[in-house]
């Protein structure tokens, strides 16, 4: 039997690539316009999404709007990175373990699994 899906891999990266072309100058022109607003609006409420929305509205700068405008550049960049790694390490296989997996039951110790019988009283 055939794997007719073997060639899906680089096809989705290369619509990740082709959407973060596409999405990463219009993220990076709203980030450049949140940074050089006109000046703060009339409600400074940091968490405030509605304030964030009417400033964004009239073009007045608002601190949440600077937020998600640095965090969402900075997404991208991890995004890419991730697309290019995967790129990169495509042809790879990983390296193979060299500890056997155990053959008993896990000793007790940190980090290891203890059962511990409960009973439940009414």
């Amino acid at each position: 039997m055939t794997n007719t899906h073997s060639d899906l891999g680089p096809e989705l990266r290369a619509l990740a690539q082709s959407i973060l072309d596409r999405l990463d100058p219009a993220v990076r022109v709203a980030a450049a316009a949140a940074a050089g607003a006109d000046g703060p609006g009339k409600c400074q409420q940091v968490w405030c999404p509605v304030c964030a929305l009417a400033a964004l509205v009239s073009g007045e700068q608002h601190p949440l709007l600077t937020v998600i405008a640095e965090h969402s550049v900075a997404l991208l960049a991890v995004v890419r990175a991730m697309v290019s790694d995967i790129e990169s390490t495509a042809g790879r296989q990983p390296p193979p373990r060299d500890d056997p997996p155990p053959d008993g039951p896990p000793t007790s110790g940190p980090g290891r699994y203890q059962h511990i019988p409960v009973t439940v009283e009414d």
